[in-house]
């Protein structure tokens, strides 16, 4: 179909664009930007008068829940959120089950996403055979099924000598390795940050350590061995300040943080509140301020939702028992938006953070831009509006989000995914 968005602000980050300009499609793809072509007849013309224009998000954590999982969330229902957030592209952990360690089941995950027709879906693919941590899966393969790199999820790899192999592995053939830095024994057993609240609370605390010494190991192995490593999901300023140390000393390294832990902390925890369960666990309001601010710096290069929808029945539990996870796909932009504006960041450089940076690290070419020939993936918002976050204005399965009763700024208004609208939400 051949669609004119007119009069909106384009805001495309890789392009270095943030103007007043119009954005013509055809055939899945961006033809034209500014003026039209000759010759072009719109099918449809999108109004965007007050509204930004710009490429569709890109989520580099956002757990579809399939396969093995569908009691908490359905692959329907999870791209029907993704399409109400604006995300259409997303990284899906490998912590399925079973977990994503064969190509058979890669290929089934992208088979069903491809014939919902919606969110281009990305699988990561295990690091481990069944993520045990024992054996390295067979990444050739699982690449040619459609993974775009290798992770453990959220489950350390507590022998370093696999991680070894497996990140020579991962070099020899440039596959990205993506990691979540927890030591298994300094976290075992721990809810929530170690600090005063814990104490206070009487739950066993999990140290900013536990992210640091395994963040070390990884580090060091990724310079011995070459690999492309990406961080997910930084959780503390310790963690922050050896990325730069590593990188100062020369390590191609990048990280993300989850949009949650740039508005949360410990304190937020209150009485025993599950919704702020969350693994890694909320740190403190310093090492709060430290991710908000290494954001804005670049020194973080994503912003994800790390979306884990969790049913209620597991959810509405005393916090210790209370299964870790948030939604967060439909929150991604506005939580976003939120902190660009407390730290006075232009949008055009929050907007890089869930586009073209968040796209590099994923190493999609097609999107995460607007360019001419670019894949016509575009989200279209209205920034100043803003709108509570309610349970029935969730699309997500999962309804649990800390986030519940806030305001948030950022009113998702249309989702193109390669040139079809696939959602409307029109005052």
């Amino acid at each position: 179909m051949k669609i004119h968005i007119q009069n909106g602000r384009l805001v495309d980050p890789a392009n270095k664009i943030d103007a007043q300009q119009d954005v013509f499609i055809d055939e899945g793809k961006v033809i034209a930007v500014g003026a039209a072509p000759a010759g072009f007849s719109a099918e449809r013309v999108i109004d965007a008068s007050g509204l930004v224009v710009a490429p569709g998000l890109i989520d580099l954590a956002a757990r579809l829940r399939e396969p093995g999982f569908e009691y908490r969330a359905t692959l329907e229902s999870e791209m029907e959120a993704a399409m109400a957030g604006g995300v259409t592209s997303l990284a899906c952990p490998p912590d399925t089950d079973p977990p994503l360690d064969e190509p058979g089941l890669v290929e089934m995950l992208c088979f069903r996403a491809l014939s919902l027709n919606c969110a281009h879906v990305y699988p990561i693919g295990a690091l481990t055979v069944g993520l045990k941590g024992e054996s390295i899966t067979e990444m050739a393969e699982l690449i040619e099924a459609g993974c775009v790199a290798f992770s453990q999820a959220n489950t350390p790899l507590v022998d370093t000598q696999v991680l070894l192999r497996a990140m020579q592995y991962a070099a020899t053939f440039g596959f990205r390795v993506w990691l979540q830095p927890t030591d298994p024994f300094l976290g075992k057993g721990g809810m929530a940050h170690d600090g005063e609240i814990a104490s206070r609370l009487g739950l066993t605390g999990i140290p900013v350590e536990a992210e640091t010494v395994a963040l070390s190991t990884h580090l060091k192995l990724a310079a011995a061995t070459g690999a492309k490593l990406h961080v997910t999901r930084l959780s503390s300023g310790a963690g922050l300040a050896l990325i730069d140390q590593a990188r100062a000393a020369g390590l191609d390294v990048t990280c993300d943080v989850a949009a949650h832990y740039l508005h949360l902390c410990d304190m937020d925890i209150g009485y025993f509140s599950p919704l702020c369960h969350l693994e890694p666990p909320l740190r403190s309001q310093r090492d709060r301020e430290a991710l908000r601010v290494g954001l804005a710096e670049g020194r973080i290069n994503a912003v994800c939702s790390d979306h884990t929808p969790v049913d209620d029945d597991a959810k509405q539990m005393p916090f210790g028992e209370s299964e870790v996870g948030a939604t967060g796909l439909e929150l991604l932009l506005p939580l976003t938006l939120k902190w660009a504006h407390e730290n006075k960041v232009p949008l055009i450089q929050a907007l890089a953070r869930v586009t073209s940076d968040a796209a590099g690290i994923m190493g999609i070419t097609k999107g995460g831009h607007l360019g001419v020939g670019a894949r016509a993936d575009v989200c279209v918002f209205d920034a100043a509006a803003e709108r509570v976050v309610t349970r029935a204005s969730l699309r997500s399965q999962g309804k649990n989000t800390p986030f519940l009763g806030v305001s948030l700024p950022g009113v998702m208004r249309y989702t193109l995914v390669e040139g079809r609208v696939m959602f409307e939400n029109t005052p």
